[in-house]
């Protein structure tokens, strides 16, 4: 491998909820030797929203092709001559993307929206991860779920989100019933990319990813694959035929979607037929390409926040409430993959330095917020907030919470706000945290990645400090897309195994943040009360509290119609 003409390389995709990134890696050590960028051009950076609406989020499909064109294309051509990359030398393409971002389409697999007569039809769009506007729904499914005995819900955490497939079509049923009578298949973006490289686009024939019906669209082997006929036709007769367009055998990604079809190698420089592996979320595939392991936490830290870890296939495993779903091989082919994560974080940091901070947002606010913030001590500000700005995606799984800030005062400084938006999310990484240790998943060390895990120090040391356990920091500065990456190689035939690709192409940098004691102390009385302020608004149990935020969600929604 260290010889020019034994080099193999591989390209990884990542797309995010902004933009599209591609990686060119070295096989023989996972170093990038070039990349590709690519803003999506539809909406506010990449999002359609709707001023009447808060909880709609979606995306232009057309952005999703373009952002490939230009992503790779760039990657391609800054990689010629580095390491003696060639072309021909790419052993396969990988490919993650937000989720769950279903997309309606024709029988073809056109996308509705690239058609006419839907170009401006938001519900022809894709239904991007955070679109909450079917919580209705999604109450709905977890409610027909629990009083049946099939354990849809047992696999899922106890409770189906707004983000997630079934909830979304349902609600476009409901809302745009023009849309669903059009569309003869819905497609995740992590299947939707594979397709269009590979030509493999109709519904029906498509590859699944296993992750993706796992951990979105209640998908399981315990129950031979998506929930039954029966139960969708009682939710709504239309979700059938969806179910009908949708592959029966779900795969993992260390397997082939297809190949690399002419015309979509054409258009970035490549050799037609280069294997394409099957797609899965960016946040297990920033997992793998962060090293995860049985023990292992991978928290993948960006506009909100995924946490993976994996469990072998051998050893029982309790079924953990509030997790967003416990899937075999949706991580490691060979392992359960168990998500949870919060609906937001650093879009948590972005609202305050956007809307709120003196002086005007953008990177020089977030930099010189972070460095008053830097020179607070643990529970200096008297600040206490909740992380729920766009809503609680574990444990509580419930969009209808919202954000809050205790113990402001006349004196309250931007900077103390924003350090406690920090501790915030902190302390809603431990409920996680404590969350899977109380069900027997233990963990061992925590590895981080992301931009916020690159680019802020303090963040990592405050969470280093509230978990009590040391953070490292990913090698790689795009943990997603080299997992991607080393899912193209393994279905490119240059590893035997996920596992085989890992040891050589990840790792962790050598900076490793430490809890401090006195720090650890603090944050352990502060966390006692952020416990309180979470059961109290967030649960039955609190006394009435958990109607506040719900309510004025109410009385919002009614005076903007």
């Amino acid at each position: 491998m260290n010889r020019a003409v034994d080099r193999k390389f591989s390209i990884g995709l990542d797309y995010g909820t902004n933009s599209v990134r591609a990686i060119v890696v070295d096989l023989a050590d996972g170093g990038e030797i070039a990349a590709g960028h690519y803003d999506y051009a539809g909406g506010d950076r990449g999002v359609l929203l709707d001023a009447r609406d808060p909880n709609l989020a979606r995306q232009d499909p057309a952005d999703y092709v373009e952002g490939y064109r230009r992503a790779v294309g760039e990657a391609v051509r800054a990689a010629r001559g580095r390491r003696g990359f060639r072309p021909d030398r790419v052993a396969g393409i990988g490919v993650d993307t937000t989720g769950s971002t279903p997309l309606p389409v024709d029988a073809d697999g056109v996308a509705l929206a690239t058609k006419r007569a839907f170009r401006k039809n938001l519900a022809a769009k894709a239904w991007l991860w955070k679109d909450h506007t079917s919580t209705a729904e999604a109450a709905e499914i977890t409610a027909r779920a629990a009083r049946g005995k099939d354990g849809y819900l047992t696999k899922c955490g106890g409770v189906y989100s707004s983000e997630w497939y079934w909830a979304k079509l349902l609600r476009c049923h409901r809302a745009a019933p023009a849309v669903i009578e059009a569309a003869a298949g819905w497609v995740e973006l992590c299947d939707y990319v594979p397709g269009f490289l590979t030509g493999q686009t109709a519904p029906q024939a498509l590859p699944r990813s296993v992750c993706a019906a796992g951990h979105k669209a209640m998908y399981h082997e315990d129950w031979g694959g998506l929930p039954s006929r029966a139960f969708l036709r009682r939710l709504e007769p239309e979700l059938e035929r969806f179910r009908a367009s949708y592959a029966g055998v779900a795969l993992p990604s260390d397997r082939r979607a297809g190949t690399l079809t002419v015309e979509m190698a054409n258009a970035v420089g490549l050799p037609a037929g280069i294997p394409v592996a099957v797609g899965a979320l960016d946040a297990h595939m920033g997992a793998v390409g962060s090293g995860v392991k049985p023990g292992t936490l991978v928290k993948i830290i960006g506009t909100s926040t995924c946490d993976i870890t994996v469990w072998p296939l051998d050893r029982p495993l309790a079924d953990v409430p509030g997790v967003c779903g416990i899937v075999p091989g949706s991580v490691l082919p060979d392992a359960y993959g168990l998500e949870a994560g919060q609906s937001a974080v650093g879009d948590i940091f972005d609202w305050f330095v956007r809307q709120l901070a003196p002086g005007g947002g953008g990177d020089d606010a977030h930099i010189r917020l972070t460095r008053a913030a830097a020179k607070l001590q643990p529970g200096q500000s008297g600040l206490l907030a909740l992380d729920w700005n766009n809503g609680n995606r574990t444990v509580l799984v419930d969009p209808l919470l919202t954000g809050m800030v205790l113990g402001q005062t006349l004196h309250t400084t931007a900077a103390e706000v924003y350090r406690a938006l920090i501790e915030a999310t902190a302390f809603g990484a431990l409920m996680i945290i404590d969350r899977l240790e109380e069900y027997g998943v233990r963990i061992r060390e925590i590895v981080n990645c992301g931009g916020i895990a690159e680019k802020n120090p303090l963040v990592m040391q405050i969470y280093a400090d509230v978990t009590n356990r040391p953070m490292k920091v990913s090698r790689s500065a795009q943990s997603c897309a080299l997992g991607a990456a080393i899912f193209g190689a393994v279905a490119g035939g240059a590893f035997r195994s996920v596992a085989a690709a890992q040891r050589r192409m990840t790792g962790t940098k050598s900076e490793l943040f430490r809890p401090r004691r006195a720090a650890v102390a603090v944050y352990a009385e502060l966390f006692r009360l952020y416990r309180q302020l979470h059961d109290a608004f967030g649960t039955n149990g609190g006394g009435g509290l958990h109607r506040v935020m719900k309510d004025l969600i109410t009385l919002r929604d009614r005076a903007r119609r």
